[in-house]
């Protein structure tokens, strides 16, 4: 009788600058996992000195860190994390997220099962309060990414075959400041096929003050102009174009420029009359509510702008 093949190694790369007792219940959360395979969990210091991390480590499992070697910042920290894991299966977590005990197993068992190169799965967002419960669908293509982001797709559900990254896809370190990094990888990944996820949320999604870009703005609008000057399929859907910018528009209205943010709610609703960022902007814009208050109210329901 054949025996069934043995499970992948894993590596886990995680990302960190200045976090350090969020940072250890990260990774005590992943080396923690009732994986049966190989798992190693890779620290990279990005922007800061390296420490110690304070973990029980169970045998099967490995602890590292090292030093961001690549363009300062969470692209490239993913990377230097990447480039010197040895998994066959790269999974992603952010130092402030938390993963629950069978993450991995079923995930890896559903990428096995699909012969998918990527997978993920729900999440659960807490801010403040409340608990927003996320999970996306089944299977998501790349003309469902394209017209929505899919929020539920988050970066610390991400696990994914080594040979679909290294020399084919790594983080782009290019995008301004960072922001939207996931999204270009997931819509770069859903080229080679179908984005599988498990139907259940195994992540926990911490969202506090050092996870926001909400005081970014200027930053947020450069980085959604390169995701279009980038992907010729958010240019081709009307819909997601308008989406990407509606968003566009409510940055420029937070930076008080009244008449670009005009401008870009005025090309983002030709597109799509329904597109609601749109109308927000043209509020921010106006004078009528400010901008935190709406972002409030968005997290507050598990969602961003």
């Amino acid at each position: 009788m054949t025996s069934p093949p043995p499970w992948p190694s894993v590596s886990v790369v995680v990302a960190t600058r200045d976090r350090p007792a969020l940072l250890e219940r990260a990774v005590q959360s992943i080396v923690s996992q009732s994986y049966p395979g190989e798992l190693e969990c890779v620290v990279v210091f990005d922007q800061s000195t390296p420490v110690a991390v304070s973990a029980d480590v169970p045998p099967g499992r490995q602890l590292r860190t090292v030093t961001n070697t690549r363009t300062p910042g969470l692209a490239g920290a993913r990377n230097t994390g990447i480039m010197s894991a040895d998994g066959a299966l790269i999974a992603f977590c952010d130092d402030d997220d938390t993963w629950d005990g069978d993450k991995l197993t079923l995930q890896v068992e559903q990428l096995e099962l699909s012969s998918a190169q990527f997978v993920a799965c729900g999440v659960r967002i807490h801010h403040s309060d409340r608990v927003v419960v996320r999970v996306p669908p089944h299977l998501v293509g790349l003309p469902e990414l394209a017209r929505d982001r899919v929020t539920a797709l988050h970066p610390s559900t991400f696990v994914i075959r080594r040979d679909a990254l290294v020399g084919r896809a790594l983080v782009d370190e290019e995008i301004p400041g960072c922001y939207g990094e996931d999204y270009d990888l997931l819509l770069r990944a859903a080229r080679l096929g179908p984005i599988v996820s498990v139907q259940q949320p195994l992540v926990n999604v911490y969202w506090h003050e050092q996870s926001f870009f909400a005081e970014r703005w200027q930053t947020i609008a450069d980085a959604l102009a390169y995701m279009l000057r980038k992907h010729p399929e958010l240019t081709a859907d009307p819909q997601g174009r308008a989406r990407i910018e509606g968003q566009i528009a409510f940055a420029q209205a937070a930076l008080a420029q009244r008449s670009a943010a005009c401008r870009s709610s005025w090309g983002a609703l030709r597109g799509n009359p329904r597109e609601r960022r749109a109308y927000l902007a043209l509020a921010v814009a106006a004078g009528i509510v400010p901008a935190s208050s709406i972002v409030r109210m968005a997290n507050r329901r598990g969602r961003g702008i």
